[in-house]
């Protein structure tokens, strides 16, 4: 029976010190079992309000031992802190709420702002790389703010995606973090196994990623000016070398010559183009500045915190004519009404402008691409100095093919996104009794997206488009809006001080809006007004990406969630989850979706049988089992949809109609992922080494496809859920404090293996076909699939005696493997000789960072690689298209060469054949698919190098500042040979990755570019 005065609240002051008796700053009081807390001001001193003499204050700080201590009839505590090299006590952000390092059950890794805060770029993810095991980040383009893939243990699907769920302040968006600022982040925290993302249960199967943002450090206040500027250029490293004018004359003039034909007037004198050289895609490349400048206010009083965030981020491509302006601002507050009543906000608009040339894409359409394979001897300038519009050399000459002038495409064509976006969030938190907290939050985030393209007459980034050609300008305008209610409780309670209990439950309600139009007009009177009044045109037909249209999409998505967490004295520990998701997108009869998950640990270093072996300062196994889905599978996939534009003609009428496209699935449902995880981490030396080891086996179902149904029925395929993927890996990561005395040394490392094979698909089904790629039954997923290239005939005799390809196989013509031992070489059909032959997977990725500190000066090296996976050089279909349509690659100067009577000149280097006999023979070294096009794609890179030193305070200028140089991107070493990014993956249209059927293309994207900065940190 308590006292009314043991009930009443009670101030509480005090100071923290360290062994030496100095104040700590920044040290975390907390009342325990509950979130009502404050940190110690410069001097260690601090002031709480406890809500009776039973709590107990937990005080704890980074680098030191935790302490407890009750209040009784204190009113002023003293505490002195030992240090500690243990991290077990950090407090780590899990889905819906937080947990001690030492108590969590699933795969969990967690990235500090301090760890990361002084690598100057734009994303996040750049930040990331090589610091997480078992996700693979690839900078898959060197494009401002784009370019970033995430993959969280090599999870992935048919059709619904890979990326995984970003939630930032606990709140999951539905855009990308790519344009968040990353100076507003506090930390970062993955959630990999099913365990630890359960509770986000049909958006979680690719993983969650979730993002804290800066709050105000309770006791001071604190600002601080942040900025860096520096110079981005193209290393010569990788790029893929082409020929220069004068080779690229010999090998026309050797081309005719082989063939026994008049060699044509421009290419009889090789060497009158010496000095005359044109490298287009040089002509393209600049070397670009980057700033930065950041200011952080952050402040506290005993009854609220604040933090602001403001950044302006400027960067210009090292491809001429491209920009990116960030502009953000960040401002999160919390309010302390009472000791049970708490409310908070957030707020974060930014604006993004992005103009950036058409540079990505395949042959035709990418200004990069179309610059590698022009001829050199075409010229860039005219002989006044000026941009030539067109380059057209007679047809005489093998030049069928029309020209426009890359860098004036680059300069005049107008590619413009600005996107307006904000993201917010508020709660009411209120306690009613001790152990219980209940909160509500709403959280919105809106995007206003507007694009706007424009090709002059003047210019364009195709190729066989003379000059001048059609103005076409296109219009897009998107508006997004999502909005989410949360609505929580949570009760914590202890029983006899070695029963810990937290039990979570809740409901969630979100829905997300979608507009979207898009007006394409052309022909134009005047390039100068691009205006759609302008135009003579308005174009509403063609294909669905290219005319006048407009769109809704929405959906919506109803949760309950509950999580009860366990554990007796800290050791024995117990977590169990589920979620049920009601959505939208789900079929009529498969309108929810439960998930459910459960996980367990055990401290061994709390146990006596450990204790005498000292060397072992912590472990601990853990394991975990359950099951996440994957909701995107589209909108509307589940109905069966129509298309209103369907026209009919009765005799001279032409009457509007409407037709099916579709056939509705009610059953239509998530794709879902089974996963198990066995871990074990370990501390070793009083926590100098730290281990931790991952197993996991995942299979994920009813894999999202358009299956092929019979034509009777009006429509080719069928959208359903069929198939199995198999998942599994074994990750691997060490931080090790290699010197801890006046030089400290840090080393973190990690390792991952991570496999798939694709169990089964749809009924009848065993294997997909993509342009270069092949997923089949038993083989893993998306695999590269040709002919395997065996070399080339060296002479008749070798001819006769191997399989050919009738018709189109000759001496120095490419030699392929008769995989079916039919004795004919066969591209295709029921004879077909393809076989897989490459993957896009490493068979494994690995980082490494490590960090120094010697008095005031500092310094770090990251880096990250894979090792065993391919790249498919696109790219050389057209640069090693030996009709000498196009401008090539080097090493076709050492070609398998044969005079016009048949003799061999030289059998060449055996990477390049003959150009004799035209495209019956040379198409089928450029067309068919085959290991030719694949590159060994491994590397491993230095991301970035930085090297600071502290300035001491001085008294009324500032607290503390940081000087720094960095390099990043600092080098590449590979044995790739397509071009500069073995990290890079497109699509045909260069816009992304590419998708899960057909990965690691290089199609000559944008390049990576070194960048070197100088920054400076300050804090007053």
């Amino acid at each position: 029976m308590h006292s009314d005065e043991t009930l009443a609240d009670v101030t509480i002051t005090g100071k923290v010190s360290d062994e030496k008796g100095e104040g700590l700053p920044g040290v975390s009081v907390i009342v325990k079992g509950s979130t009502q807390g404050t940190t110690t001001d410069g001097t260690g001193s601090f002031k709480i309000v406890a809500p009776n003499t039973d709590a107990t204050l937990v005080f704890s700080f980074v680098g030191y031992g935790r302490k407890e201590v009750v209040i009784g009839t204190q009113t002023s505590i003293s505490v002195t802190l030992a240090p500690d090299d243990q991290t077990l006590n950090e407090v780590v952000v899990v889905g819906y709420g937080s947990q001690l390092k030492k108590e969590i059950t699933g795969a969990v890794q967690t990235v500090s702002a301090q760890e990361i805060k002084d690598l100057p770029v734009s994303q996040i993810g750049q930040k990331l790389q090589g610091r997480l095991a078992g996700v693979q980040i690839n900078q898959t383009t060197g494009k401002p703010g784009q370019g970033i893939s995430i993959r969280i243990r090599g999870q992935q699907s048919v059709s619904a995606g890979s990326d995984p769920l970003y939630v930032i302040d606990g709140f999951p968006i539905t855009g990308s973090i790519g344009q968040m600022n990353p100076d507003e982040i506090d930390d970062i925290t993955v959630l990999k196994d099913a365990a630890s993302t359960s509770l986000y249960g049909s958006r979680a199967a690719n993983g969650v990623v979730l993002i804290t943002t800066k709050k105000g450090k309770p006791g001071q206040t604190n600002i601080s000016f942040n900025t860096y500027a520096g110079a981005q250029q193209v290393p010569m490293r990788g790029r893929v070398k082409m020929l220069n004018a004068v080779e690229f004359a010999q090998f026309k003039k050797e081309y005719y010559q082989d063939q026994g034909q008049a060699v044509p007037v421009e290419f009889q004198d090789p060497s009158q183009y010496a000095g005359k050289n044109n490298d287009w895609y040089n002509a393209l490349i600049r070397v670009a500045p980057v700033q930065s400048y950041n200011l952080s206010i952050s402040s506290n009083t005993e009854k609220s915190n604040t933090s602001l965030v403001a950044g302006v981020f400027n960067q210009q491509g090292v491809v001429i004519n491209n920009e990116y302006k960030r502009y953000s601002l960040r401002l999160n507050s919390n309010y302390n009404l009472s000791n049970k009543v708490s409310i908070g906000f957030n707020v974060a608009p930014s604006y993004v402008f992005d103009n950036t040339p058409k540079t990505d894409g395949d042959r035709g359409t990418g200004i990069l691409f179309n610059a590698l394979h022009t001829w050199p001897v075409m010229p860039i300038y005219d002989a006044n100095g000026e941009l030539t519009k067109f380059n057209n050399f007679p047809g005489s000459t093998g030049n069928i093919f029309a020209y426009p002038n890359w860098v004036r495409a680059a300069n005049e064509l107008k590619n413009e996104t600005r996107n307006t976006n904000l993201l917010a969030n508020a709660y009411v938190q209120y306690r009613p009794v001790a152990g219980l907290t209940l909160r509500s939050t709403i959280n919105v985030e809106y995007l206003n997206s507007k694009y706007f393209f424009f090709n002059p007459s003047t210019a364009t980034n195709f190729i066989n488009v003379p000059i001048p050609t059609t103005a076409v300008s296109i219009r897009q305008s998107t508006e997004n809006i999502s909005w989410l209610n949360e609505n929580l409780a949570t009760y914590s309670k202890t029983i006899n001080s070695d029963h810990n209990f937290e039990l979570l439950a809740g409901f969630t309600q979100q829905r997300f809006h979608q507009d979207f139009t898009q007006i394409q007009a052309n022909t134009y009177a005047d390039d100068r007004l691009p205006t759609i009044q302008g135009a003579l045109n308005i174009d509403r037909s063609g294909s669905p990406d290219n005319n006048t249209r407009s769109g809704v999409q929405e959906w919506s998505l109803l949760s309950y969630l509950s999580r009860l967490t366990y554990n007796y004295k800290g050791k024995y520990l117990f977590t169990a989850a589920v979620r049920s998701d009601g959505s939208s997108r789900f079929g009529s009869a498969n309108q929810y979706g439960t998930f459910p998950s459960a996980s367990v640990g055990w401290v061994l270093s709390d146990e006596n049988f450990l204790k005498p072996i000292t060397q072992v300062s912590f472990a601990k196994v853990r394991a975990s089992y359950g099951l996440i889905g994957n909701n995107n599978i589209g909108n509307y996939s589940q109905y069966a949809l129509v298309n209103n534009t369907t026209n009919a003609v009765f005799g001279s009428n032409v009457a509007t109609g409407a037709a099916l496209t579709s056939l509705s699935n009610k059953n239509l449902g998530w794709e879902r992922t089974k996963q198990f995880d066995i871990g074990l981490d370990l501390g070793l030396f009083n926590d100098r080494i730290q281990f931790v080891y991952d197993f996991y086996t995942k299979r994920t179902s009813n894999l999202l496809y358009a299956v092929q149904i019979p034509q009777e029925s009006g429509f080719t395929n069928f959208t359903d859920n069929i198939g199995e993927i198999k998942f599994w890996g074994h990750e691997f990561s060490i931080t090790s404090k290699n010197t801890t005395g006046k030089l400290q040394w840090t080393t973190n490392a990690n390792i991952s293996f991570n496999r798939n094979i694709v169990v089964s698909l749809a009924p009848g089904i065993d294997r997909v076909y993509g342009d270069d790629h092949i997923t089949q039954v038993g083989q893993p997923f998306g695999m590269f699939y040709g002919m395997v290239k065996q070399g080339y005939y060296q002479n008749a005799d070798d001819l006769k005696n191997s399989p050919s390809i009738p018709g189109r196989s000759a001496v120095g013509t490419i030699k392929f493997k008769d995989v079916n031992g039919d004795g004919v070489i066969t591209y295709g059909g029921d004879k077909d000789d393809r076989a897989i032959i490459g993957s896009p997977f490493p068979k494994f990725t690995y980082g490494l960072v490590n960090s120094f500190r010697f008095g005031k000066f500092d310094a770090s090296i990251t880096g990250s690689g894979s090792y065993g996976n391919q790249l498919w050089v696109r790219h050389l279909y057209s640069t090693a298209n030996l009709d000498g349509v196009f401008n090539m690659v080097e090493g076709v100067k050492d070609r398998f060469r044969v005079s016009s009577d048949g003799t061999v000149i030289t059998p060449g280097k055996g990477m390049f054949g003959v150009t004799n006999g035209g495209g019956n023979y040379t198409g089928v070294e450029r067309d068919w698919n085959s290991s030719q096009f694949v590159a060994n794609a491994s590397y491993f890179t230095i991301k970035n190098i930085t090297i600071g030193y502290t300035i001491p305070p001085v008294n009324k200028l500032f607290k503390s500042a940081r000087l720094y140089a960095s390099v990043q991107q600092v080098y590449v070493f590979t044995k790739y040979w397509g071009g500069p990014n073995p990290e890079t993956s497109a699509n045909g249209a260069g816009t992304g990755p590419g998708d899960n059927l057909s990965q690691g293309v290089d199609l000559s994207n944008y390049p990576v570019p070194r960048t070197y900065t100088l920054g400076v940190n300050l804090n007053f």
